[in-house]
């Protein structure tokens, strides 16, 4: 059962009724015959959740392992009566691009930290009761026709594959992927084909198995570092969840086609060309910045414009079902190549982003990397699309994801790290800026066309949610949501009508809240809150049973 499958049967029962808290509190329930990810983060894709680590250091291992850990153990719930199969096969697409050299220290920041990682899957397999062999870790690079089929990166990711009992290298085909091409890939068990709909490069995409399997639940965990299209996040990390020659997303488009095989030819609109040109002047037209950079190359306006739809083409065929940005450390720079004296540089960000929407995700992880994000053409050009309803990072409801719970905030009270770029820079027409630059220039926001989710930002209305799970033992969530911001006030009472708990009272951002109840040693029985707030008031029953 997939996603909005799942939406429609704890609409019909009620998803208090479908939820165990176990996981959202916990305590793990390895019996349950199914899981989800915590039902905030499942019932918000509008929203873009901000994890703040701890760690001190690129080398600290065991905090890496544990700010991994931590995060997972917080994100899936698990359930009794629907969501995905606790047998599905995880699915999980890292930033293992080809280093370039050999493994160390210096080259961490252009990779999705391993550490990290393998804390992730620990947590899963912890929680949720899962074995280490459902999990998959997945590059397309690693094919034996591909870019790096012996991949430096497999010097750190190998031994922590072989711990946690990831699947790396290998295919359940019982086939290594280095011994694999284009020409004798096995349908199912080592490429998943996808028609992709609506698309305006690629009619058809192969997958590297598992991914986008109709038994996988698929995870992207980018890494917050700098390329030649901006800061390299989902959006762009997931294009390695392709087979080889599918996965050359940065080649000129003039290359496209040439030389490659007929049925990867096949798959590739004939008219890609004459649609690119005409949405690169829709776009160019209507002011997307630095679509005038003159050229056919990858690093041209029309060539980021065909990058760009070969990206959101990939998005379109796909089923992601988590975007993550692993941002322990960002990378200032792009592989070895940087501005510090011509090196890249890492630094301690120390945050993760996630949330359902992997362009609103890339959204917020530009613009904490410094950059306005109205002047990236990817954007623009997933509104276009319908993949997204907006290009302005205020319009997107941002999540502080404190003590396992989201906390709204406004993104201004986020710490931006500046990570340089060298995409599309101005050096033409009498412009001479420098390789590497922020694309930070002012940039006037339109307004909202296209719609991808029955939720809003910010709802048109109060509204008070039931509490999930209910009936519940030991704790619970309330969720509530304000048209503008306010002061606002959430109470507990007792069957008797007593004030036990006053759990939130103060000024709220408008949009939606969630807070956490523990009852601690309170009774069994009927207890009631109490959402309040000016010219509103309104309150709901629930069920503890210990």
């Amino acid at each position: 059962m997939k996603r909005r499958e799942f939406i429609k049967a704890a609409s019909a029962a009620g998803t208090a009724s479908l939820l165990s808290p176990d996981l959202i509190f916990g305590q793990s329930r390895p019996t349950a015959a199914y899981f989800q990810l915590h039902p905030f983060v499942d019932a918000h894709p509008e929203a873009v959740f901000i994890k703040l680590t701890q760690v001190s250091d690129k080398t600290a291992a065991e905090e890496k392992v544990r700010a991994g850990h931590e995060l997972a153990g917080q994100l899936f719930v698990t359930s009794d009566v629907g969501g995905y199969a606790m047998g599905s096969k995880i699915a999980i697409k890292p930033n293992l691009t080809c280093l370039g050299g050999n493994f160390s220290t210096a080259r961490m920041g252009i990779a999705t930290d391993a550490d990290f990682v393998a804390g992730f899957i620990e947590a899963m397999k912890d929680g949720l009761g899962m074995d280490g062999s459902q999990f998959y870790l997945r590059e397309g690079n690693l094919l034996g026709d591909a870019y790096c089929p012996q991949n430096e990166v497999l010097d750190w990711y190998g031994p922590m594959a072989e711990r946690v009992g990831a699947h790396l290298t290998d295919f359940d085909s019982g086939r290594p992927m280095a011994a694999a091409s284009l020409a004798n890939l096995e349908e199912g068990a080592e490429v998943i084909w996808r028609e992709v709909p609506n698309g305006v490069i690629f009619q058809r995409i192969g997958y590297v198995a598992p991914m986008n399997a109709a038994d996988a639940f698929n995870i992207n965990i980018a890494k917050f570092k700098a390329h030649g299209m901006g800061i390299t996040l989902s959006s762009k990390n997931w294009q390695g969840t392709n087979v080889h020659p599918y996965v050359h997303y940065c080649e000129s488009l003039s290359r496209l086609t040439r030389g490659k095989p007929a049925s990867f030819v096949n798959d590739v609109h004939p008219e890609f060309a004459e649609s690119v040109t005409a949405l690169h002047d829709q776009h160019r037209e209507a002011g997307v910045p630095r679509w005038d950079r003159p050229g056919s190359d990858w690093n041209s306006g029309w060539g980021m414009e065909g990058w760009a739809q070969k990206t959101l083409d990939n998005l379109s065929a796909s089923s992601m079902d988590l975007a993550m940005i692993e941002g322990i450390y960002g990378r200032d720079g792009n592989w070895m190549d940087g501005p510090h004296s011509g090196s890249a540089k890492d630094f301690m960000t120390n945050v993760v982003i996630f949330g359902r929407n992997p362009i609103k995700v890339d959204i917020i992880g530009h613009w904490l990397a410094g950059h306005e994000p109205g002047n990236f053409g990817l954007f623009h050009s997933a509104m276009t699309r319908g993949l997204s309803d907006t290009v302005d990072p205020e319009q997107i409801p941002v999540y502080a994801w404190e003590s396992g719970q989201p906390q709204r905030r406004e993104l201004s009270t986020f710490e931006r790290t500046p990570l340089m770029t060298y995409y599309l820079n101005r050096d033409y027409d009498g412009q001479d800026e420098s390789h590497w630059h922020m694309v930070d220039e002012p940039f006037e926001y339109p307004v909202a066309t296209a719609v991808v989710s029955d939720l809003q930002a910010t709802p048109q209305s109060h509204v008070l949610a039931q509490n999930y799970p209910n009936p519940f033992n030991a704790s619970t969530l309330i969720e509530y949501r304000l048209p503008q911001a306010t002061h606002a006030r959430i109470e507990i009472f007792n069957g008797q009508g007593q004030l036990v708990e006053v759990l939130k009272d103060g000024w709220h951002a408008g949009g939606s809240h969630v807070v956490s109840w523990d009852s601690g040693r309170r009774a069994t029985g009927t207890y009631f809150y109490r959402f309040s707030t000016s010219g509103f008031n309104e309150s709901r029953k629930m069920l503890l049973v210990r």
